[in-house]
């Protein structure tokens, strides 16, 4: 899991909701429609409006676009 402080602005995750312990994992979007520092990002859960809190998901990896320089290094080695 990563931990909250971790977590980047805009970018997108595979998630749980802690509410729902069965429930699949999702992908979702660390938003910051509310404002730019860290206390006002919320989750954006992908196909409706909705936003939630950080502390209501675990979250479980960042997804990497392909193109990212990132995922160009990773596939690298």
């Amino acid at each position: 899991m990563i931990p909250l402080p971790k977590l980047e602005p805009d970018c997108f995750y595979w998630a749980t909701p802690k509410a729902d312990r069965g429930a699949k994992a999702q992908i979702v979007q660390l938003s910051t429609i509310f404002g730019a520092e860290p206390e006002y990002w919320t989750v954006a859960c992908l196909g409706s409006d909705e936003h939630r809190m950080r502390a209501d998901f675990e979250f479980i990896v960042r997804i990497v676009p392909p193109s990212s320089r990132f995922a160009m290094d990773v596939a690298a080695e």
